[in-house]
């Protein structure tokens, strides 16, 4: 799918024709610069590589640089990967926010905001011990048994415990284009996107 990389700016509100208060998330949408054309003779498929936001050379190691400047770029800070663009595209080529419509639909990725350790409660959604009688004490969030007895005498891989929550790729589909201002590359979608503000995310098509 054809897309662009974008930076989360916030949330906001909106009204439509009907009067009804929208929550809507505001993109920083592009520009963005054809980094590297692939092609499936060479590389066995063909994708567009995209670079995000400008990096400066000192702050590259020197297989990015060799990348930027085998390819005559401006060295960028984030690069993705996308399919399926309708025009044909050459290096050098900077993608705008026009690239998208008012009222069609894309898919957002990016990474969820990171929680650290949570417990059962919190992460998967357990009720807990439920109550505090018959002598119990500080179980009320607590997990409950996790294992069987001396047979199978371990614990099932893929059970619900305590651990990291959040910071993980996820992508949220058919968000509807509200706005588009091109003289800002801001993108305005209906609904919310994963990441923190000022997280970088990529919107397909």
């Amino acid at each position: 799918m054809s897309g662009l990389i974008g930076k989360k700016i916030g949330m906001t509100s909106l009204y439509d024709e009907g009067g009804n208060n929208l929550a809507c998330t505001v993109i920083q949408a592009g520009p963005c610069v054809v980094t590297q054309i692939k092609s499936k003779d060479k590389d066995g498929y063909d994708s567009v590589q995209l670079g995000f936001l400008n990096k400066k050379e000192n702050k590259l190691n020197k297989a990015e640089l060799g990348h930027f400047k085998n390819t005559k770029t401006t060295p960028k800070q984030n690069i993705f990967e996308f399919k399926n663009f309708e025009n044909e595209l050459n290096i050098g080529d900077v993608i705008n926010v026009d690239h998208f419509n008012e009222g069609e639909y894309v898919d957002v990725s990016g990474n969820s905001k990171g929680k650290g350790f949570q417990g059962v409660v919190k992460r998967h959604g357990f009720a807990g011990v439920g109550q505090s009688t018959h002598g119990q004490h500080n179980r009320l969030r607590a997990p409950g048994s996790i294992g069987a007895a001396s047979y199978p005498a371990r614990v099932f891989k893929g059970m619900r415990m305590a651990g990291q929550m959040g910071n993980e790729k996820v992508t949220v589909q058919n968000l509807k284009v509200i706005k588009v201002v091109p003289e800002k590359n801001l993108l305005v979608l209906k609904g919310c996107v994963p990441g923190h503000k000022n997280s970088i995310i990529t919107i397909r098509k």
